[in-house]
């Protein structure tokens, strides 16, 4: 005759609850255990979650995050070093080599990781949180309108921008603040030349308000950065469907409408249309472009103009290139596409302006499998960041890098050590519109106008972006025909 035996859910549960902890202490010790035989690289954690963030934030608000953080510690470490970062376990990399490598390994070792309040700000469906695939569609999309084709039809339209916005806002000036000047400029470029969108009072002011937060702790409480960068997200997604829906209801009503040369919203309604993006990734793209293409492209403008002013014999070179290219046109002929490819000078000196004054510092990378790098292993999880200080203040890359000295760019430069739009495939799909901008932009200043710096040894701080930390107040005259 068979047994039964009653066990209590008490004596269950007093015998499986130590069982199962034990199992999770035995777990936990081995993963420590295959850890332990890992080499890390060099480096110090600090506090628990905090880490070395203070200093980090420190260093980089003086704009002074390779001088005071990174240089130290790769003197003491190497130029591969561990931290902790915002709650991370994060390794910094330096050197083109290190560049390529992790760049190179996008999707398949490491995938973009940005802040929780970045994300949310920016949209968990723009180009930089998409993967693979999705990414490759979505970039395929802005790059079109951003390649040769696309940017022969803005390059008028660009001038034109550049023209009015110095007629209205420098002609009867004395003085203007040129960072804020250019900000104006290039967020009208980006909505009217390449949106299609009237640039309405109060637009540029309610994306600076976004802006203010994409570094802000994701913590919403009433008043704090966070919060009021995600009211602001609010208002300008409100404003975005509804243009989104005008436009696509437009393109459904007349197919011809959608062939607008250099017009990227077409391009992504079409894509809408089709099927093969939501209206959430239209919206959230445009956010992203808008940020990219306005914020870091009038920050090269100013410190382009800040290194000129430091430099008036490069100044000399770069006028006369101006001048040449202008004695071949007529009067009142605008600028094209052959014409920016003249601009060889100007662009060494943009080039080298923006390598002293890189418009973003680096970026973060996660590790989705342990990697193995020099010797040593990053873990599945952690952080990994390089920075464009890393190579451009490198004397192995620039010989005497803290001197300007646009001629520097006649030779190639290694590739993955000149990173001011990132590289690999998150190089920026913008970069090309950022150099028109810059270089019609220019033109048309040191054509039209005699311009001094009322400071030109003015420091750049992060807020929190780089930003010159006056405003770059300019002397203004109109030249004498």
């Amino acid at each position: 005759m068979a047994m039964s035996i009653n066990v209590s859910p008490s004596l269950a549960l007093s015998v499986l609850g130590p069982l199962c902890a034990l199992i999770m202490v035995l777990i936990h010790r081995e993963s420590m255990r295959r850890r332990s035989k890992k080499k890390l690289p060099p480096g110090e954690m600090g506090l628990p979650w905090i880490g070395e963030t203070i200093e980090f934030y420190k260093s980089q608000q003086k704009n002074r995050l390779y001088e005071e953080f990174v240089q130290p510690r790769v003197a003491k470490h190497g130029k591969i070093f561990k931290t902790r970062l915002m709650g991370s376990p994060t390794v910094v990399v330096n050197g083109a080599e290190a560049n390529r490598f992790f760049m190179s390994n996008e999707f398949k070792l490491v995938i973009s990781s940005w802040p929780s309040s970045s994300v949310q700000l920016m949209g968990k469906n723009s180009i930089m949180e998409k993967q693979g695939e999705a990414h490759r569609l979505l970039r395929g999309v802005i790059s079109a309108t951003l390649g040769p084709a696309g940017l022969e039809g803005i390059v008028p339209e660009v001038c034109k921008s550049v023209k009015l916005h110095l007629e209205k806002h420098w002609r009867n000036s004395e003085t203007i603040s040129l960072y804020r000047s250019t900000k104006v400029l290039t967020f009208t470029i980006v909505f009217e030349c390449l949106l299609g969108i009237v640039v309405e009072p109060g637009m540029l002011e309610m994306f600076e308000r976004v802006l203010e937060g994409v570094f802000a702790p994701a913590i919403s409480f009433p008043g704090s950065k966070f919060s009021r960068a995600k009211n602001a997200r609010m208002e300008i997604q409100k404003m975005l469907v509804d243009i989104v829906r005008s436009k696509r209801e437009e393109m459904e009503r007349r197919p011809e409408s959608g062939q607008e040369e250099g017009m990227l919203l077409s391009q992504l309604v079409a894509g809408l249309i089709k099927g093969e993006i939501s209206e959430e990734e239209v919206v959230d793209n445009v956010v992203l472009l808008v940020f990219a293409a306005h914020d870091t492209t009038s920050f090269a403008i100013a410190t382009t103009f800040k290194m000129l002013a430091q430099h008036p014999n490069c100044y000399s070179i770069l006028l006369q290139e101006h001048v040449n290219i202008m004695s071949n046109k007529s009067h009142g002929e605008t600028l094209t596409l052959d014409d920016m490819k003249k601009m060889t000078y100007t662009w060494q000196v943009a080039r080298e302006s923006m390598r002293l004054f890189p418009p973003i510092f680096g970026s973060f990378r996660k590790a989705v499998s342990d990697i193995e790098y020099e010797g040593f292993t990053i873990p599945r999880g952690w952080k990994i960041l390089w920075t464009a200080y890393g190579t451009h203040f490198n004397q192995e890359y620039f010989p005497e890098p803290m001197e300007f000295n646009p001629s520097r760019f006649d030779a190639p430069i290694q590739p993955y050590a000149y990173l001011p739009f990132g590289g690999g495939p998150r190089l920026c799909a913008g970069h090309q519109l950022a150099k028109i901008n810059i270089l019609i932009f220019v033109h048309y200043v040191v054509m039209q106008y005699d311009w001094s710096l009322l400071n030109p040894n003015e420091p750049v701080i992060m807020d929190p972006l780089p930003i010159p930390s006056q405003g770059m107040p300019v002397k203004i005259s109109p030249k004498l025909n």
